[in-house]
C-alpha cells in the first residue's frame, strides 16, 4: 500500500468534474402562462472500484468525487484514503473509476449484506448495519441554546439550490453557530457522504462540530454521522424511532424539528444550555406535551 510521508498529507489523484446544479426551464403557471423556472438535476453515477461495479447513485453532479469518496468511508469499502490511488469521473459515461493500490479481499462479503434505507433516492447501506457502531463512542460536548439559534439563523442563508429549483435536501458542518462546509444534492445521503469525502480528504475531525440536515433522522442518518466522529446531529425535521435508539447507544445528541427559535431535544438533553428560555417563550408545537425539564 502506498504510505504518505509525514509531512505531506496525502491525497489521491482527482478529476473535477463537478456540473451545474439546476437547468432553467419553461412551465406554465396556475394562469395559463409560460414562465421560466429552474428545476434540480438528477444524474445517474455508477461505482467501478478496481473496475468491479459497485453501486450507481442519483445526484446533482456538483461534487462527484467528494461524494464518492465519502461513499466509500461511510460504506467501509475503503478503510485508508492512501489507498486509493485516483477517482477518475466520466459524465459521458456516467461512471466514476475508483483504483486501490491494494484492492479489497472482502468485497463480495460486504455487496452480500444490503440494508434499503429510508434514504431519499433508496439509500443503500452495504455490510451488516450494526457491525460498526457498535465499536463507537463520541464525546460529551455542550452547547447554548443561544448558539442553536444563531446557528439556524446563520443556516438561513444558505439552501441556495433549494431556493432556486426546490427538489433538494442540505447537509452542513458547523462549529458553534459557524457554518464551515453547505452541501446540497437530490438525496441528504449523498449531501453527507460528500461532507465526510470533504473531511476525510482534509483530515478534519469531527469531535467539536454539529451535523444540520433538512432531512429526517433516520438510521442511516445517524450511524453516518457518528461514524464521522459527530457528537451533535441537528434537522429542521423529525426523527425515527430506530435513529433515536441509535443515538442513545452511541451518545449522539439528536435535536429535531428546528426552526427558528423551536427545536426538540429527543437525546441529550442533559449537554444543552438552557441560557435563552425568556426570549424563546413558551410556545409549542400543536401535539405536544410540554413539561419543564430541570436543568
Amino acid at each position: 500500500m502506498h504510505k504518505p510521508t509525514q509531512d505531506i498529507i496525502y491525497r489521491p489523484e482527482m478529476t473535477d468534474a463537478g456540473l451545474d446544479a439546476s437547468s432553467p426551464v419553461s412551465a406554465v403557471d396556475e394562469f395559463s402562462k409560460i414562465r421560466t423556472s429552474y428545476i434540480a438535476a438528477e444524474r445517474p453515477l455508477t461505482l467501478y472500484l478496481d473496475k468491479r461495479e459497485i453501486v450507481t447513485v442519483m445526484t446533482l453532479g456538483t461534487q462527484p468525487e467528494l461524494l464518492i469518496l465519502g461513499w466509500l468511508r461511510n460504506q467501509h469499502m475503503v478503510s485508508d484514503i492512501s489507498n486509493i490511488k485516483s477517482i477518475q469521473v466520466d459524465w459521458e459515461t456516467d461512471s466514476v473509476a475508483v483504483t486501490t493500490h491494494k484492492p479489497a479481499d472482502n468485497i463480495e462479503e460486504k455487496l452480500n449484506k444490503r440494508t434499503i434505507t429510508t434514504g431519499c433516492g433508496q439509500g443503500t447501506v452495504f455490510g451488516a448495519l450494526m457491525d460498526n457502531i457498535e465499536k463507537i463512542r463520541l464525546p460529551e460536548i455542550s452547547i447554548k441554546q443561544s448558539t442553536i439559534y444563531d446557528l439556524l439563523h446563520n443556516l438561513n442563508e444558505y439552501n441556495e439550490i433549494y431556493k432556486r429549483a426546490g427538489a433538494v435536501h442540505g447537509c452542513a458542518l458547523c462549529q458553534h453557530s459557524s457554518i464551515l462546509n453547505f452541501v446540497e444534492d437530490v438525496g441528504r445521503h449523498n449531501a453527507v457522504d460528500a461532507i465526510a469525502g470533504s473531511m476525510w480528504l482534509n483530515r478534519i475531525e469531527g469531535n467539536d462540530k454539529i451535523f444540520y440536515t433538512t432531512g429526517r433522522l433516520t438510521s442511516e442518518m445517524v450511524i453516518k454521522v457518528a461514524q464521522m466522529g459527530i457528537p451533535l446531529l441537528l434537522s429542521r425535521s423529525g426523527v425515527t424511532q430506530m435513529g433515536r435508539e441509535l443515538a442513545r447507544k452511541v451518545g449522539v445528541t439528536l435535536i429535531a424539528r428546528a426552526k427558528g427559535r423551536h427545536f426538540l431535544i429527543y437525546n441529550g438533553a442533559e449537554y444543552i444550555q438552557f441560557d435563552a428560555i425568556t426570549r424563546a417563550g413558551s410556545s409549542h408545537s400543536p401535539g405536544v406535551n410540554v413539561q419543564q425539564v430541570g436543568t
